[in-house]
């Protein structure tokens, strides 16, 4: 069960640097160097970072605005971005009522009153009374072309009052009232939109034969005088004084596709219902107006009653379809608007460019993509997702309630999530076919790009060779733990770039684990790929700088190639490689090794024997040999070694060489070395009983998984319990390697074993590396000297006094000494001669199995006997 070891010798040789160019110039070696020549010439580096994958969402981003962009040409987000523009106006609290006008509603009641239409007499009485009152411009919303007697001449000498302005209907072609000249008559200025709201005003059109002027700007331009406010136009904007009005164009705002001939301005809503003083018809009529409310004011007159249907909706109206306003009320919010502005307050709405406004999309879609790809945890990204769509919304409202500023909203909120959605999927894509850490290919891809390539083969009936190697960074976990995890990720994303470098154009490079990386090339000759293979070795040799800390790495590389007349697959091709580089690491470390049949055979055997070690452990094929321990004084048999064997039902006996390895490799130590312990107690329990006058000693070799297992002197308590036996006639031998490791928690696992009672032993001494001073702090009872240095004694004077220093230690630390492979009388003389205690090897006995060893100690036991009659 245990492993021997020879003394190794190692020697490191080094080169000077004019004695490289002389292994260099071996023929082959000059070839193959060429040959890397004309590949680096023909050849650039096939880079794939991980900005690739910023690359593709800049990339997507750009198409994903250039769609939406396409889609506000045609109109199919402008919905979305009235519903907004509606909604933030009905977030704004109502402005106080406007000082600067009045308005007379004639209402249902005022309807039942004086009938309708209002007879002429009625209205020339109302205008009257206002009049009397000296309003400043009075406003008449009622369309009067048809006389409604009696009263009709008292009417038109009212119309000739030089404050009243009278409405026109231009599209329904209803003529002003009689005896109003054309500068007092303003034409209807609503325009709804597409979806039956309005939300802007017509206020002026520049006509070759006359210019046309809205009933709001009438109302406006007669409330100032023309020498307190001058009006004037510009093909770029309308002028109330020194206040620009600039109309709207098409893709103003969230407009994409809107009818905005003339001069049109989006309305200005300060209030849901009246946006100044009210009274009815019947008030005005009955004299219950303060004449305060009518001096130096705007008056408007115009209908209120529902029956007549004179109501509009507005942005209001989605929140309550009867919240309507009528003609008047609407008239009154462009007045109020235009008032404010004449009057030199900043109430002109803005929009931005189309650039400005693009850059505004682009630049949402963009960030989508960079949070989606970003945030470390789904939480995190659902959050960034809800603070994104509501710092879009911030901005617009902020914009639209503070300067009156109105941008698009909706259209940058569905960009920022679908941008969002296809960066996920393209980050699922990604990370499903790329390493993270390094952008290259993984495992799947490269497994995909194999496959297509033998596709690719079979349906062009081409016979192409494919080569594959597969590359292994030895002890790179050793860096990861010395140096920390971080600088083991900066160590492999340098390793990829210098990769990257030196492979030819045509190689596709994957990494495919931890520290496993494969290069896929097309050549037709095994030297392309172990040429290759060498000048990555020799490029990986120089060594990566971490601050003033150099770390060199070595590769173990796998070669495979497809062979014509054979079929492939993806698996098949990868299984070959990683066999060779498999073979290579056993090899040593630096080294390449080419597949070959003979491999996969041998990998097919190891695969066959762990199962059947599986079920030999289950069946228990396994025996134990037992080689004597005699002591070198009287040649008396003190104890005996327990050894493993394996009787398999196919290939016989097999010794421990074979199996124990791949045992203590694939963790089966542990169930076989429990069977070992208890049936080797269960033999000592019978010689106890058989030979109750001999003081034998059983020794068991201890393997490095059951001596760290922290429950294992527990389990061995137990079988020596259930055995009855004194555990002081077992003997467990372990190895310098099992314990130089973590030094303190050996000795805590040697002193739980020696709580058992039974005694500890140190197998092969002298093969390992232990150190004196260490030595000396272990509770050891035996030392062994390896045979490499026993069976050499007699001829090695080195051997000799590596033996005598040994017996001498063990001596000093007060340790038995026993001595493996002696296989002479010579070499128990020599042992002898420097006093050590014990003996073992083929001179005296080989392993023999239960039956014969107990004959052995029969024959000695009865001799014993027949010496003391």
């Amino acid at each position: 069960m245990k492993c021997r070891c020879r003394w190794k010798i190692h020697i490191a040789l080094t080169f000077s640097q004019s004695s490289k160019p002389l292994i260099r110039h071996l023929p082959r070696q000059v070839q193959r160097l060429k040959q890397l020549q004309r590949w680096q010439k023909r050849w650039r580096p096939s880079v794939r970072p991980l900005w690739v994958a910023g690359r593709s969402i800049a990339l997507c981003s750009v198409v994903l605005t250039s769609l939406f962009w396409g889609a506000r040409q045609l109109g199919g987000l402008e919905f979305l971005e009235l519903a907004m523009f509606d909604w933030y106006r009905r977030l704004q609290p109502d402005a106080a009522l406007d000082s600067r006008m009045l308005l007379v509603l004639i209402t249902e009641d005022d309807l039942h009153r004086y009938r309708w239409p209002l007879p002429d007499q009625v209205l020339a009485e109302s205008l009257a009374k206002l009049q009397r009152y000296q309003p400043r411009v009075i406003g008449l919303d009622l369309y009067r072309d048809i006389p409604t007697p009696p009263g009709t001449a008292a009417l038109h000498r009212q119309f000739q009052a030089d404050n009243l302005i009278a409405i026109t209907e231009i599209i329904g072609d209803i003529p002003p009232p009689p005896h109003v000249p054309d500068t007092q008559v303003g034409f209807n200025d609503l325009t709804l939109d597409t979806d039956g709201v309005l939300r802007r005003s017509l206020l002026f059109v520049a006509a070759p034969e006359r210019d046309y002027y809205s009933f709001a700007l009438r109302l406006t331009l007669a409330y100032f005088q023309p020498d307190d406010l001058q009006f004037r136009y510009t093909p770029d904007a309308l002028f109330l004084g020194e206040m620009p009005l600039f109309p709207l164009d098409s893709t103003s705002g969230g407009y994409q596709i809107a009818d905005t001939r003339g001069y049109q301005i989006l309305l200005d809503y300060r209030t849901r219902n009246h946006s100044a003083r009210t009274i009815t018809l019947r008030q005005l009529l009955e004299d219950e107006v303060n004449p305060e409310w009518v001096q130096d004011k705007v008056v408007l007159i115009g209908t209120a009653a529902a029956s007549l249907k004179d109501s509009i909706y507005t942005p209001y109206s989605a929140d309550d379809q009867t919240l309507q306003m009528s003609g008047v009320m609407i008239h009154a919010q462009i007045t109020r608007h235009l008032l404010a502005i004449a009057a030199g307050e900043p109430r002109s709405w803005q929009f931005w460019s189309d650039w400005q406004e693009l850059l505004w999309l682009w630049g949402w879609t963009l960030l989508g993509g960079i949070l989606a790809w970003r945030s470390p945890h789904p939480l995190a990204l659902g959050g960034a997702t809800l603070l994104g769509l509501i710092l879009i919304g911030s901005i617009g409202w902020g914009l639209l309630s503070i300067g009156m500023v109105w941008i698009p909203i909706a259209e940058p909120m569905l960009a920022f999530i679908i941008a969002l959605g296809l960066a996920l999927s393209y980050r699922l894509l990604y990370t499903t076919h790329y390493d993270a850490l390094t952008g290259l290919p993984n495992r799947r891809a490269f497994s995909h790009a194999l496959q297509q390539f033998f596709q690719r083969q079979s349906w062009l009936r081409c016979a192409e060779t494919l080569g594959v190697m597969l590359l292994d960074l030895d002890h790179f976990q050793m860096i990861n733990e010395s140096l920390g995890q971080s600088a083991g990720d900066e160590l492999l994303i340098r390793v990829t770039q210098r990769l990257l470098t030196q492979l030819p154009r045509s190689a596709q490079l994957a990494r495919l684990s931890n520290d496993e990386f494969a290069v896929a090339l097309q050549c037709a000759e095994p030297e392309t790929l172990t040429t290759l293979a060498e000048h990555l070795q020799q490029t990986l040799a120089e060594p990566f700088w971490f601050n003033t800390q150099s770390v060199t790495i070595t590769l173990s590389i796998g070669i495979a190639m497809t062979q014509r007349g054979h079929q492939y697959t993806s698996d098949t091709l990868l299984r070959d490689a990683q066999t060779a580089m498999y073979r290579a690491k056993v090899a040593g470390t630096d080294q390449y090794k080419v597949f070959s049949t003979g491999m996969l055979t041998e990998v097919v055997d190891r695969f066959t024997l762990e199962n059947d070690l599986r079920q030999g452990i289950a069946d228990q094929q396994f025996i134990l040999y037992y080689q004597p321990i005699v002591a070198l004084e009287t040649e008396k048999i003190v104890g005996f070694e327990a050894l493993t064997r394996w009787q398999h039902p196919q290939q016989g006996l097999m010794s421990p060489s074979r199996f124990i390895p791949l045992a203590e490799e694939t963790g089966l130590i542990i169930p076989l070395g429990e069977w070992i312990c208890q049936e080797s107690c269960h033999q000592v329990h019978q010689w106890q009983h058989q030979f109750p006058e001999l003081s034998l000693m059983l020794s068991i070799n201890l393997s490095g998984r059951q001596f760290d297992k922290p429950d294992f002197h527990q389990q061995l308590a137990r079988i020596i319990q259930a055995e009855h036996i004194d555990g002081s006639m077992l003997k467990f031998e372990i190895t310098e390697s099992m314990i130089m490791g973590d030094v303190e928690a050996a000795i805590d696992s040697m002193l739980k074993l020696k709580s058992s009672g039974c005694k500890l032993g140190l197998d092969d001494f002298g093969t390992g590396y232990s150190s004196l001073s260490q030595l000396r702090r272990f509770p050891v009872d035996t030392i062994k000297v390896d045979q490499s240095f026993v069976q050499k004694m007699r001829e090695s004077h080195e051997d000799h006094e590596i033996v005598r220093m040994i017996i001498s230690l063990g001596h000093i630390l007060g340790m038995d000494l026993i001595a493996e492979g002696v296989e002479n009388q010579v070499d128990v003389e020599v042992l002898r001669s420097l006093g050590c205690e014990y003996g073992q090897g083929y001179f005296w006995s080989r392993p023999l199995p239960a039956a014969q060893a107990t004959e052995l100690l029969q024959q000695q036991y009865f001799c014993a006997l027949r010496d003391t009659s």
